[in-house]
């Protein structure tokens, strides 16, 4: 009942937004130049409804469109002509030619391929089977998603779409649940990428500090970054214990006892198609193995390490889109050669995987663009700026609190736009203009930046990191956003109290083992109310 009522409020709001809209067209309003809501609360809006339809319908599509829609509304006074023309033009079609984007949307293509292939040549099936040998229980399959995730520090989008096609076949005969999977895949994609200095993330954040001081203040900063580190220590801590709360409970219930690891999802793809029974889990390790050397060297190729920078350079001024295309390219054509020396797979079969990869990763592509495009809407409403003045009018005072308003800001903000990076760019330079790189304090601000992004990354349905560990794990988009949130939302509890403790107190020899120790805590508890 509750939940209709939440629908029936969507319905009411969209209905008086259209009748506003009709109105204004019917009255010949072509648009002014300026939007009445740019850098005010309302540039929020298109954001807060495609979430809050996305939510309540569990339709994200149709919900980020709305958004679109509803920004082009604000962004041209609710003119007709204009709406149409920014949300297309300035929006959807913006998004798909920038190029950045389209490097991204070229890896996944590239990556949905070479998961055929390599399902195809039969070397999943094969690591199925020699992981089924060596990981005998559910908590085993759980550690070596969460390995594997580590290990793939590099990026995020690398790390969601590799892992999840690596550990499917071994979560599911572990009795694992999709949506579980997801979470191990999203909790070791940005939280890691953003505590190893070498990855994209470090480059990103690296970029927007002055003085080329960016890699060294990164690195001062991870013991700080309480959000990243204990959602790793709260994963380990499910693995091995076997607990499981709010929505979560219900997947991992009818896994564990059914065999069901979709329990109500739609499955995403069809994984009945016929393996190379003779297929050797060097197949999947190779490719795997050259797609990790390939990635790394042509994002250091993208940053200039061919032309003299060196390689912390080079990395830090690396453009991960280049970077992960490029090599991503090279390794499907590496791949390619090896399957035919091997004779594993026909070249006409291999051909075939060229459509069927691309069309594994439609509903991840479309959800990417639809969510560019929903960024783009707020940047054009000045939804950064808002977020800028407030932040820049309550900055001077409570400054032993900083931390943690900065934290829930950057959480908020990320949550709205979907993207770590922009709440990086917005944020940082900020904290920066308010403490000079010598203070303490202004390490803890900017790691509560860094931490709260995450945060907001991981909640967030638009999220682009958290629509790729739904595709990787091949889980309903909507089904992982709301089973996945309690466990931020809890991790993100525990990390404002460490960082309140740490505006006081910056010193992360007692700042972190604290945070550390307040996890534990709160885990112990919950899962002893569990059992009561």
């Amino acid at each position: 009942m509750k939940k209709n009522r939440m629908l029936i409020c969507c319905i009411a709001v969209a209905v008086l937004l259209l009748v506003q809209f009709i109105f204004s067209a019917v009255n010949g309003d072509a648009g002014q130049a300026d939007s009445h809501y740019y850098q005010t609360v309302w540039s929020l809006l298109p954001a807060i409804i495609a979430i809050g339809l996305a939510l309540v319908t569990k339709e994200v599509y149709t919900s980020l469109f709305f958004g679109i829609i509803v920004g082009g509304m604000l962004y041209s006074n609710f003119s007709f002509e204009g709406t149409i023309t920014h949300a297309f033009n300035d929006g959807i079609v913006a998004s798909v030619a920038d190029p950045y984007n389209v490097g991204i949307l070229v890896f996944l293509v590239i990556l949905g391929v070479m998961v055929n292939l390599m399902n195809k040549a039969g070397g999943s099936a094969a690591f199925g089977r020699w992981a089924s040998s060596h990981i005998k229980s559910r908590s085993g399959a759980q550690i070596a998603t969460i390995a594997l995730g580590v290990l793939i520090f590099i990026d995020d989008y690398f790390n969601c779409l590799t892992v999840g096609s690596v550990m499917r076949p071994v979560s599911d005969k572990s009795r694992i649940s999709r949506a579980k999977l997801a979470y191990l895949i999203d909790a070791t994609a940005a939280p890691v990428c953003i505590i190893a200095p070498v990855s994209s993330w470090a480059a990103a954040v690296s970029s927007y500090v002055e003085e080329g001081n960016g890699l060294h203040l990164f690195i001062r900063a991870i013991p700080f970054n309480f959000y990243a580190i204990l959602t790793i220590i709260m994963m380990i801590f499910l693995a091995v214990t076997g607990m499981d709360y709010g929505p979560m409970l219900k997947h991992e219930k009818n896994a564990k006892e059914k065999g069901d690891v979709f329990s109500d999802m739609r499955r995403l793809a069809d994984e009945t198609q016929k393996a190379n029974p003779d297929g050797a889990v060097m197949d999947l390790i190779l490719p795997i193995v050259t797609l990790i050397i390939c990635c790394v060297v042509g994002m250091i190729y993208s940053g200039g390490f061919f032309d003299g920078e060196s390689f912390i350079d080079a990395f830090s001024n690396s453009d991960a889109s280049v970077g992960l295309m490029l090599g991503s390219a090279i390794t499907l054509v590496i791949t390619m050669l090896y399957y035919l020396i091997r004779r594993v797979i026909p070249f006409k079969d291999m051909t075939d995987c060229l459509p069927e990869g691309f069309k594994s990763m439609v509903p991840a592509i479309l959800i990417l663009v639809f969510a560019w495009s929903l960024k783009a809407m707020t940047d054009s409403l000045g939804a950064k700026e808002f977020v800028e003045q407030m932040v820049r009018g309550s900055a001077t005072g409570f400054q032993s609190f900083l931390p943690a308003i900065i934290f829930l800001i950057a959480c908020g903000l990320s949550f709205s736009t979907g993207t770590s990076w922009g709440t990086f760019g917005i944020l940082i330079p900020i904290t920066l203009g308010v403490f000079p790189l010598t203070d303490p304090l202004g390490v803890v601000c900017v790691s509560a930046c860094m931490a709260g992004a995450v945060c907001g990354d991981h909640c967030s349905p638009i999220s682009d990191t958290t629509i790729m560990a739904s595709a990787g794990a091949q889980c309903d988009h909507v089904t992982h956003v709301s089973t996945q949130l309690p466990y931020a939302l809890t991790v993100a509890g525990v990390s404002s109290v460490a960082y309140i403790i740490a505006g006081f107190v910056p010193n992360a020899l007692i700042a972190l083992p604290v945070a550390i120790v307040l996890m534990f805590v709160t885990l112990l508890v919950m899962r002893k109310v569990m059992k009561a």
